[in-house]
């Protein structure tokens, strides 16, 4: 199931790119793919995924930095080394889990929109 897990959050991923399809995204003065640096991008830009790259960690960091605070960012951080513990938290009865599983869903999905 933790490999599962991974490879699932993997594919949300790297199926972004730097296509652009979500026009409410735009940055000041054109369509440009977002970028920016944080725990997320470095994390990213440290991972072994063949489809990582500059653009894509940068994009995926600035999806982060607009759906996630802080503290969710470093948490989420945390299931690039042990995808174990997005297990345990998905499936967690604790409404801080909860919250927090939320607002990570609707991140992924935000950033794959964004980051194609």
């Amino acid at each position: 199931m933790r490999k599962i897990l991974f490879i699932g959050f993997l594919l949300v991923l790297a199926s972004c790119g730097n296509s652009r399809r979500d026009g409410d995204f735009r940055m000041p003065g054109g369509g440009v793919t977002p970028m920016a640096f944080g725990p997320i991008n470095s994390a990213c830009m440290a991972s072994e995924r063949k489809a990582r790259s500059r653009s894509l960690c940068g994009c995926i960091q600035a999806v982060a930095d607009q759906t996630l605070s802080s503290s969710q960012q470093r948490r989420a951080v945390s299931f690039y080394e042990n995808p174990q513990k997005a297990q345990n938290i998905r499936q967690s009865d604790r409404a801080g889990d909860e919250a927090f599983w939320e607002a990570y869903t609707a991140y992924g999905q935000k950033a794959e929109q964004i980051c194609r």
